[in-house]
């Protein structure tokens, strides 16, 4: 057994009740907002790409919930801008669909690409007839 592999009750690669709740308490910080916290978490070690078990990660958590400044502080600090959760959807498709302005500008400048995911923010922009959007990502 290595050290990155917690078990419980002689599971093998069973993850750890502790290791669970803290890893909720780091994704309920990202849902809330909570940056100074967040990322004292990730200043510590907690990897910037953590992922739940439908793949959502912090970057997506705190974009769909409108949170600009914990999304540049989680894009600085390593974490991917494009990367989708299980079922396709990209942060930036995320932030478009909830209408987060901010947040979507973030992700830009944290390097998104508008045509990554299922659907897309672009496609998603066309959905909403978002066209101030459309127009930013460079779309017709």
């Amino acid at each position: 057994m290595s050290e990155h592999e917690p078990t419980q009750g002689g599971s093998p690669g069973a993850p750890d009740e502790d290791v669970i709740e803290l890893a909720t308490k780091i994704f309920d910080l990202a849902r809330q907002g909570e940056t100074e916290t967040l990322t004292a978490y990730l200043d510590a070690g907690v990897p910037a790409n953590l992922t739940n078990d439908r793949g959502d990660t912090l970057v997506m958590l705190a974009a769909y919930h409108g949170h600009a400044a914990a999304v540049t502080a989680l894009l600085a600090r390593g974490a991917e801008a494009d990367r989708a959760n299980d079922r396709g959807q990209t942060p930036l498709a995320g932030a478009v669909f909830k209408g987060e302005e901010t947040v979507i500008r973030a992700l830009l400048a944290g390097g998104a690409d508008p045509t990554a995911g299922t659907p897309s923010a672009v496609d998603t922009a066309r959905m909403f007839a978002k066209a101030d959007l459309l127009e930013l990502f460079g779309a017709e």
